[in-house]
């Protein structure tokens, strides 16, 4: 699905299902928790967070690697540091580390438009970072990429749909997309303790707008899809320009 939420600018909607080729610029959204998790990763310190195709990739790129840890979804398990919970990151010291990331969806749909000329990873909490980026860049095309629940995770969807009148200059009022995301199956499953690794805080973490200042940019770096953190925030004295950080 498509809409047209500026004159110049097509925003598209889809699950990863639907990507018939790489598009030119691409927002992989994952709220709960994949993207929330690289947010704060980042705000802990990290330097850079390789997105993993396998759990064995995973663990193969931390091996005999002391500077890198493992991070993946579900139950802690051995060779793997830390798990994809907000809640449970939030006070790890990761400075100067590197973050391999392997989780059911979000780093899924970041592989998936490796070829895309920008991917942008995000979720709620660096919603309009990333809608800064797009809005500077101007571009004709924006392909959101819905991961959770093959294409029809509603927070991922009410996520890509405020971020999406954000780029295109709209004063928007985000509560009725938080709603979306608060009363959403993720967030019910959350709530109730069925997914394991979890934190009781997670789903208000995912919910926090606007909790960092940065975007965060994923791009191929020797065959590898890194992540890494992206400063939107224009100089003093300076409006409207994006610095890369």
């Amino acid at each position: 699905m498509s809409t047209h939420d500026h004159d110049r600018t097509d925003a598209r909607f889809v699950g990863m299902a639907d990507l018939a080729e790489p598009p030119s610029v691409a927002v992989v959204v994952d709220v709960m928790r994949a993207y929330t998790v690289a947010a704060w990763a980042f705000a802990r310190g990290a330097e850079k967070i390789v997105l993993a195709g396998s759990l064995d990739e995973a663990l193969a790129l931390t091996a005999r690697r002391p500077d890198r840890v493992a991070l993946k979804d579900g139950a802690p398990a051995p060779g793997f540091g830390a798990v994809n919970s907000p809640g449970l990151l939030r006070s790890a010291d990761l400075r100067g580390r590197t973050v391999v990331q392997k989780t059911t969806a979000g780093t899924v749909g970041a592989l998936a438009v490796r070829e895309a000329s920008l991917v942008l990873c995000t979720g709620f909490v660096v919603a309009e970072a990333t809608a800064r980026v797009l809005r500077c860049r101007g571009d004709d095309t924006v392909t959101y990429v819905v991961t959770g629940e093959e294409g029809r995770a509603e927070e991922d969807l009410a996520c890509a749909q405020y971020i999406a009148r954000r780029a295109a200059g709209a004063e928007t009022d985000a509560a009725p997309y938080l709603r979306r995301a608060a009363e959403s199956r993720a967030a019910r499953e959350l709530a109730a303790g069925i997914r394991r690794g979890a934190h009781p805080d997670d789903v208000a973490l995912c919910l926090e707008l606007d909790r960092f200042p940065f975007a965060m940019v994923a791009s191929l770096e020797d065959s590898l899809m890194v992540l890494r953190p992206y400063d939107t925030a224009p100089p003093l004295g300076v409006g409207g320009a994006a610095g890369g950080r």
